[in-house]
């Protein structure tokens, strides 16, 4: 697969399955959708463009760490999702920029519905997103997810993936 030849279809399908993978607690299966060079990052509300070395992240994952947090998650002894919540997200407003440093540079917009212990919240913001291909399929290089919330209440945590 050519970073030149991937359509904009091909990243909306991509991003979907992304989606369901999480929205379906499959967790496992989503890890496969990362480069092992990959990052997940969160910054902090107040700094969203900031840069993990001079401001907060909420999260800033290599792969053997994000590798980790699944399993936190399916562990009993998580109990920040024990039960798991349900979430419903939704991605649009998909935007290819280009290629840069052999990745495909891609943001687009989202919206994570979550509900849990009977109360439901909700995480906006975009992504920004490096991909690349393995031949076949695409796989995160990065996912950034910048929160366009003044804060985390009454939601409180990022106790989820976003």
């Amino acid at each position: 697969m050519n970073m030149q030849d991937i359509t904009r279809a091909e990243v909306e399908t991509f991003l979907a399955r992304d989606a369901w993978l999480l929205d379906t607690w499959q967790l496992q299966e989503w890890l496969g959708l990362f480069s092992p060079q990959a990052r997940y990052q969160v910054p902090s509300t107040d700094r969203p463009d900031g840069d993990p070395v001079n401001s907060l992240h909420l999260i800033d994952d290599d792969f053997r760490q994000l590798c980790f947090r699944v399993k936190r998650f399916n562990l009993p002894q998580g109990h920040a999702e024990q039960p798991h919540s349900r979430t419903q997200r939704l991605v649009t407003n998909v935007l290819l920029h280009g290629e840069r440093d052999g990745a495909l540079v891609v943001t687009a917009a989202f919206l994570i519905a979550r509900t849990r212990h009977g109360v439901q919240d909700h995480f906006v913001g975009r992504y920004e997103l490096r991909l690349v291909s393995d031949g076949e399929t695409l796989k995160f290089v990065q996912r950034r997810a910048i929160l366009a919330m003044p804060g985390l209440r009454p939601v409180g945590t990022v106790g989820i993936i976003v």
